[in-house]
């Protein structure tokens, strides 16, 4: 039986460990939690329009295209949607007034489907017919939907770990006081079960988000029951209100642009010293997008295919049950290595991050940054007093203008970092930069180009007028961007390419719309001042007559393409000729006689030279371009 010897070194579980799309353990577990009561299926515009859009409406738009944004970004993430303040009953608690919604062939809680968004985004047409829609929690009845509702929701997040899963629970209303038609002891007592219940899931590691819909005539009051179930005091209420709305108008326009979360990649233990060492984690921050991987499906069931492989000995065809035994060939000798030494042997440091020494922060070049930085952060999950230790690092580092050199290895790709301290940006609105370290990637030595530099004299150079200057200025004045940013605008390939998934995958007929926000802008180009701007420009730069002297340009450009391609023509088809024959081999041989002037005018246009002469002055000529 024969081993590849090359490859015994190549650990099939490997991976990149700087891969920067976020690994399914690290997924997110969403419960969308929507009120159905009639309230929810009021106009939620006070605008004169035929048709009027509910609250309700406005929420199961904004699930619908939270779910497409999934099941492209994260197909991995699961989800499940839950209403209360219903009819009809659906739960595997059998709780009053709560609903789980879902479709055939699919968990409660699993992943999203095209079938569950298709089916979903069409529920308002029948849901009071099979769901039903009943007022919340009113007098004289001990029903307590709400209770229930995040009860069902504790029930629905129940599976994975919370240091590995993510696991939210997104409340929809527009009910600012579910306890509004209660009084007395009942109130009170409904009130701090609720609550108490919110705590008891908060405990467990999951997180209670609201995303509230104000009124047209009034402002949602947060402090009448909802900051206690989520947990605001202060300052902290009338600063969720405008970041809840954010958080729903962005549920809404993400679609597609698979903006990559900011969520923990990995964690790294960092080697301060030979006794020190402290826990860290890496964020992945700024990633091209590129579409998703490719799944290959059975022609039959339509299923994923999970790719095996097995072992077949080469002399006898059997199947190898047992590991195999790996080993290298040294002097015809059979080294054999097992798991744990083949481990050993692949391992480049003790630690994934060890630090080597600091530096000036002059000494770190743009140019050093060839690949995506990450951003490290301490925790003190298992190693306590690790963040003590970072923030004495990270002021010193801030003090003293300096950035740390440190050695990242793992068994595929030991590199130098340089670890580059960033101070907390705040304002008014909270914190716009988090402390912490930038990691950036440096690179190797042959990694760094020096291009050869085209030096040009003074006199050579032209250079600008202070009027050319002026004019330029003017210019750039009136076609700045303000407040630029490069994540205003979503990769148009990725919108295609997903738009045409998705009307693949809900049946659709057309193609959705599709902006290119890269385009020029031409209205905002077209405006007289820009329009008097780019020509007066122009005209410093070229000349008033440019336009004219341009057009005679382009006219004796054109007559002389045509003659410019024929000749193109007749090269090409010279050097495929003269790629057919060995030159070299020829004129060594002394065959070049014994060949047509055709031949030899064909080696002759492949080179530019001459093709004037006769025969004889045609293989000189060739023998002298050859050296011989």
């Amino acid at each position: 039986m024969d081993l590849d010897p090359e490859g015994i070194f190549r650990d099939d579980s490997d991976e990149d460990e700087d891969n920067v799309q976020e690994r399914e353990a690290n997924k997110d577990m969403v419960v969308y939690l929507v009120d159905a009561s009639p309230k929810m299926f009021t106009p939620a515009t006070t605008q004169d329009n035929e048709k009027q859009e509910t609250y309700f409406h406005t929420i199961v738009n904004c699930i619908t295209e939270s779910l497409k944004t999934q099941i492209i970004g994260r197909s991995y993430d699961e989800v499940a949607i839950c209403f209360f303040n219903t009819k009809e009953k659906k739960n595997l608690q059998d709780s009053a007034g709560v609903y789980v919604y879902n479709v055939g062939d699919r968990e409660q809680l699993d992943r999203p489907t095209a079938k569950l968004i298709k089916d979903f985004s069409c529920i308002e047409d029948s849901f009071m017919s099979t769901i039903g829609s009943r007022f919340g929690i009113t007098a004289g009845s001990r029903e307590n939907t709400l209770y229930n509702a995040l009860w069902v929701a504790q029930a629905l997040l129940r599976k994975g770990s919370v240091k590995t899963v993510s696991k939210r629970i997104l409340i929809f209303t527009n009910e600012d006081d579910p306890f509004g038609t209660v009084t007395g002891a009942v109130k009170t007592d409904m009130i701090r079960t609720t609550i108490q219940r919110a705590k008891d899931a908060q405990d467990l590691g999951l997180s209670i988000e609201l995303l509230p819909l104000s009124q047209p005539d009034e402002q949602f009051d947060m402090s009448l029951f909802y900051a206690d179930l989520i947990g605001l005091d202060g300052d902290e209420i009338t600063e969720y209100l405008p970041s809840a709305g954010d958080k729903l108008e962005d549920m809404a326009n993400q679609l597609r642009k698979r903006i990559m979360r900011k969520r923990r990649v990995k964690t790294l233990s960092f080697a301060i010293t030979n006794d020190v060492c402290i826990e860290v984690n890496t964020y992945a921050l700024v990633r091209p997008t590129t579409p998703g991987k490719i799944t290959w499906l059975d022609s039959l069931s339509n299923l994923p295919l999970k790719a095996e492989r097995s072992f077949i000995c080469n002399d006898t065809g059997a199947l190898l049950q047992d590991p195999q035994t790996r080993f290298q060939m040294y002097n015809d000798t059979i080294v054999k290595f097992s798991v744990l030494e083949l481990s050993e042997v692949k391992r480049v440091a003790s630690h994934h991050l060890r630090l080597l020494g600091f530096k000036p922060l002059d000494c770190l070049k743009d140019y050093h940054n060839l690949r995506p930085s990450a951003f490290i952060y301490p925790s003190d999950e298992r190693i306590f007093g690790s963040t003590r230790v970072f923030v004495a690092l990270h002021s010193s580092m801030l003090r003293l203008g300096r950035f740390a050199l440190a050695f990242y290895g793992n068994p595929t790709r030991p590199q130098l970092v340089a670890l580059v301290a960033q101070e907390e940006v705040t304002s008014s609105g909270g914190q716009l930069e988090p402390p912490g370290m930038h990691m950036i990637y440096l690179p190797y030595s042959d990694d760094i180009r020096y291009p050869e530099e085209f030096h040009v004299t003074s006199d050579d150079a032209p250079r600008a007028t202070n009027e050319q200057i002026k004019k330029a200025l003017n210019l750039l004045k009136r076609i700045d961007l303000k407040k630029f940013s490069a994540c205003q605008f979503a990769n148009p390939a990725l919108q295609r390419h997903y738009g045409i998934l998705e009307a693949l995958a809900l049946g659709e007929d057309e193609m959705p719309d599709i902006k290119d926000d890269t385009l020029p802008d031409e209205e905002g180009l077209s405006r007289p001042g820009v329009v008097n701007a780019i020509e007066e420009f122009k005209t410093s730069v070229y000349g008033e007559n440019y336009d004219q002297e341009e057009a005679e340009a382009a006219a004796g450009k054109a007559s002389r393409g045509d003659a410019s391609k024929k000749r193109k023509q007749i090269t090409d088809a010279a050097v495929q000729m003269s790629a057919a024959y060995d030159w070299a081999e020829l004129a060594d041989n002394g065959k070049l006689k014994e060949m047509t002037v055709v031949e030899l005018k064909s080696y002759l246009t492949a080179h530019g030279l001459p093709v004037s002469g006769k025969k004889e002055v045609l293989v000189s000529r060739i023998l002298t371009h050859l050296g011989m």
